[in-house]
């Protein structure tokens, strides 16, 4: 493979969360109101969406700084930084796959969330101060359960490079510690992409919001970067459970354009599936109280440990 179809392939995979993340959360909202019996958006309604905020103006508080105005940016390119290291269409590791592992792409979605939440902080809003505290206090309760997913990961795999990560998993078979690693992921991925029962995405009350409440100063194109970044960062976890934690099943194996296509397609059914788990689990629990949030996450840090005993014992 040369260096030109390695950097056509990485643009593939970058174009594919860049442009697809959209529709897979058009398609999640349109899911989770059809199954409360209502008629729903379109599941296009995101971009149309983003295009409006992308030509409105962008209106800055007086006593918001550099921070302020940084913190989309870089909110929005984290997910596509990590994007270049994980498998999102092909099973064979592009150019870019070796520069980081699990725990770098962790810490660069860390980062990106990291800023929108001095960012929010910076805007000088009370909303956005009490979505920042409410945020950092999730993620305080998301990490231990995160570290103990690495560490399982490692000792089962013995890496945590993701494309061979993907490898192992693959051949553990439907092993118990392949089991407890997927539920413990999907626990944090609810957590981190502010989904019930931790938050509601579809609320719009200043008081019960998390994740939204560190954007409510933001507009314009600031806010359509926010909304896309948080979409985008959907699908990079998404992938991360679906073709690192659980198999690497439907990926592209050859260099054509055909086999990427293929790959796509195949991607995206996975996530439909993910999708349909999302909207079961929305649909038949209700958003925790804030205290409770500890509660839900020892849980998945309890099965993630769990995992790492069986990992050291070799089961």
């Amino acid at each position: 493979m040369t260096l030109g179809q390695a950097v056509w392939m990485q643009g593939m995979q970058l174009g594919f969360v860049l442009l697809v993340s959209p529709l897979i959360k058009g398609i999640l909202n349109r899911w989770k109101e059809f199954v409360q019996g209502k008629r729903g958006p379109s599941i296009f309604q995101v971009y149309r969406d983003l295009r409006k905020l992308f030509h409105k103006e962008t209106v800055i508080p007086e006593d918001a700084g550099l921070l302020y105005r940084v913190a989309p940016y870089v909110y929005f390119a984290a997910p596509l930084i990590v994007t270049m290291l994980i498998p999102v269409l092909t099973s064979y590791p592009l150019f870019m796959a070796f520069a980081g592992d699990m725990m770098a792409g962790g810490f660069i979605l860390g980062l990106g969330t990291y800023a929108l939440l001095v960012g929010a902080t910076a805007g000088a809003s009370p909303y956005g101060g009490i979505g920042s505290t409410r945020a950092r206090f999730v993620s305080m309760c998301v990490e231990p359960a995160l570290i103990l997913i690495l560490f399982a990961v490692s000792f089962s795999a013995h890496a945590t490079i993701p494309y061979i990560v993907n490898g192992v998993m693959q051949h553990l078979g439907w092993s118990p510690v392949h089991l407890l690693l997927m539920a413990a992921f999907f626990a944090v991925l609810l957590a981190e992409t502010g989904r019930i029962p931790v938050d509601n995405p579809s609320s719009h009350r200043e008081f019960s919001m998390i994740d939204h409440n560190r954007a409510y100063d933001y507009s314009g194109p600031h806010l359509a970067l926010i909304e896309w970044g948080g979409c985008m960062k959907f699908v990079v976890l998404g992938v991360i459970l679906l073709n690192v934690i659980t198999s690497p099943w439907g990926l592209a194996n050859g260099h054509s354009a055909l086999a990427l296509l293929a790959g796509a397609a195949l991607v995206f059914v996975k996530f439909l599936a993910l999708l349909a788990m999302v909207v079961w689990v929305e649909s038949s629990i209700g958003k925790l109280r804030l205290l409770r949030i500890a509660e839900y996450m020892a849980a998945a840090a309890a099965v993630a440990l769990t995992a790492v005993i069986l990992a050291v014992a070799g089961v």
